[in-house]
């Protein structure tokens, strides 16, 4: 498999919406590194929108929510000039609905007895500030109107079947949305305002997400009981009353990095969809008049649930394939794919992941997936070359879906082993939290015993372990390789090396997460001190090599070249590649074929 052919495989969708009989979802364009809208006519997939737009929503910087439904017609959020378009499905017909300055779109959701669209709006303030409201915005003429502001953030607007109530969801700095939220509940008047606003708060305090209203109740995903599990409101209560659902003790959810996310819709007569997550494998269950089934079991993630009748339309992910759009039939059982679902490698060649894992020092069992060689350089007595690769966040997860590059490594005779370390998402509340001041301590003791566990089962050898993390996971790399124990080399992809600075700089929706991560930095000096790698280049030996994307808004450039110069200054000789028409995450097809080109070449040389 060479780079251009893992670079062109990368395929990703996502936001799938569904009206009436329209289908539409938002697709990556690898060459452009653009994002485009898709439907289906004549139940062919078709590219809908004109190619000078990038439909992506840039609020909090990690966006969602960039497109929603009424019939046959999206409206969709442009990267560019940041403003809300109409596309008509049929026609590819594009008109720019809003022309407002200062302002960024996301988490849309249609209101079309109102003939609006409920949005999050950010702010840009001339002092360089930002603030947030929930709007509503016109399909007929654009105009914005305010619902509600004052909390610092906002998501998941969600209408009651008839459109008389609205419920909402909020948090606050320094907050993150996996850490504290909370649900609000209002009254939606004749003139479509928010009438005596109550928050509908949780037993405890806890992660609230993704509420919606369906089967004439208020249902929504919380945490207060150490799971991401779904919840019936009692609304007649002064205080409403939380009714858990019966279920296993999983998460229904992952961390709301971005906007709208979908992991349950209604179905009719009380039934429901739902996902959850178990050993960081996603499974789908149907449950109608006290009967659970599972279905797609193929299928190792699934996003954005949406109903169309009684089919349930959805993304599913798998390990051998791209993301598909598939069609469920919960009373038949049966799937089908709808557009997607391509396998770019031949059968027999495509490694499907194995799941390991061990007990940490704490007790806590870490697992993750293991991905074997399948080229002739692996075919030899010895164990093979290893590569860890660490995911971002840190609070994410790793997930056993394809992925070419990691397909790229297994075909040029390295393993992959990607690891869910402790505070990484899909295990509970408290696996979650355990990454509180702690950042930089467990999860680089984890991906050391990962690759040291791997290594002891034959299943790696032990003086080929290479590490690799993008943006958190290259904090977790430079800090694993200042251990300088375990680690042959490793990879830095536009990853942290001087959290202090990034303190100052970074952006809202993350401005509180470095303290919770490693402690107030005034009460732990010196703990941010021993955890920031740029302070400690001598101690980092083995050779690395660093990727960075220039207009990168969340990890700055300074971030790399600062770690560069300083390992410089140290005598080392780091290789360095820098991207001056990328941000954070390599977008351009042809951009990441140099950048598994000269991974490659640098992993060869160690071997």
């Amino acid at each position: 498999m060479t780079a251009a052919q893992a670079a062109s495989s990368l395929r990703q969708r996502d936001t799938l919406r569904v009206s009436g009989r329209t289908v539409a979802w938002l697709e990556s364009d690898p060459p452009s590194g653009t994002t485009r809208l898709w439907t289906l006519r004549a139940n062919r997939p078709v590219c809908v929108s004109p190619p000078e737009l990038n439909i992506r929503s840039t609020v909090n910087s990690y966006g969602g929510g960039a497109l929603c439904l009424r019939s046959a017609c999206a409206y969709v959020t442009d990267s560019q000039t940041r403003q809300i378009f109409a596309l008509e499905c049929d026609t590819g017909r594009c008109r720019r609905l809003t022309a407002q300055r200062n302002s960024l779109f996301g988490g849309l959701v249609d209101d079309p007895s109102r003939e609006r669209l409920l949005a999050v709006r950010e702010l840009e303030h001339t002092d360089g500030a930002k603030t947030q409201q929930l709007v509503a915005i016109s399909t007929r003429n654009g105009a914005v109107s305010v619902l509600t502001a004052g909390e610092d953030f906002y998501g998941a607007p969600a209408l009651s079947e008839d459109g008389s109530r609205m419920a909402w969801i909020t948090w606050s700095l320094p907050d993150m949305p996996w850490l504290r939220t909370r649900l609000w509940l209002a009254a939606v008047d004749g003139d479509g305002q928010l009438q005596a606003p109550r928050e509908c708060a949780a037993p405890v305090a806890a992660a609230i997400q993704q509420p919606v209203f369906a089967h004439g109740n208020l249902w929504a995903v919380s945490d207060h009981l150490g799971w991401w599990q779904p919840y019936r409101l009692d609304l007649d209560q002064t205080v409403p009353r939380w009714h858990q659902v019966p279920c296993e003790q999983l998460d229904y959810a992952n961390a709301p990095w971005q906007l709208a996310e979908h992991h349950q819709v209604p179905l009719d007569e009380g039934g429901w969809a739902r996902v959850c997550y178990r050993n960081g494998l996603g499974e789908l269950w149907i449950t109608r008049a006290q009967a659970t089934i599972r279905l797609a079991e193929e299928y190792t993630d699934f996003r954005a649930l949406q109903v169309q009748g009684d089919t349930v339309i959805c993304i599913g992910r798998r390990a051998d394939a791209l993301d598909s759009i598939l069609a469920i039939e919960p009373r038949a059982g049966s799937v089908r794919v709808l557009a997607g679902g391509e396998q770019p490698l031949a059968a027999g060649t495509c490694v499907r992941p194995d799941t390991f894992d061990f007990r940490a020092n704490d007790g806590r069992t870490v697992g993750g997936f293991l991905y074997s060689p399948v080229s002739a350089k692996a075919e030899t007595a010895q164990a093979p070359p290893l590569i860890v690769l660490v995911h971002g966040g840190p609070s994410s997860a790793a997930y056993a879906t394809f992925d070419p590059q990691i397909q790229f490594w297994c075909q040029h005779g390295f393993a992959v082993a990607t690891v869910n370390h402790r505070g990484s998402t899909g295990a509970g509340r408290d696996f979650r939290l355990a990454l509180a001041g702690r950042w930089g301590e467990i999860d680089v003791d984890d991906v050391c015993q990962a690759a040291d566990v791997l290594a002891e089962r034959g299943l790696a050898r032990r003086d080929r372990l290479f590490i690799q993390g993008r943006s958190a996971g290259g904090f977790t790399v430079l800090l694993a390789l200042m251990r300088g124990s375990v680690f042959r080399a490793g990879a830095s992809l536009f990853g942290v090396s001087d959290p202090a600075r990034l303190r100052a700089i970074t952006h809202r929706f993350e401005s509180g997460y470095l303290d919770w991560l490693l402690g107030d930095p005034q009460a732990h000096t010196q703990r941010w001190q021993e955890r920031t790698p740029v302070n400690h280049a001598d101690r980092i030996r083995q050779p690395v090599i660093f990727f960075q994307g220039g207009k990168d808004p969340i990890v700055v450039p300074h971030q790399t070249e600062s770690m560069v110069a300083a390992l410089e200054a140290a005598g080392r000789q780091p290789e360095y590649h820098f991207f001056a028409d990328e941000g954070h995450g390599f977008r351009r097809a042809d951009n990441q074929v140099r950048l598994l080109e000269r991974l490659l070449a640098f992993y060869q040389r160690q071997v």
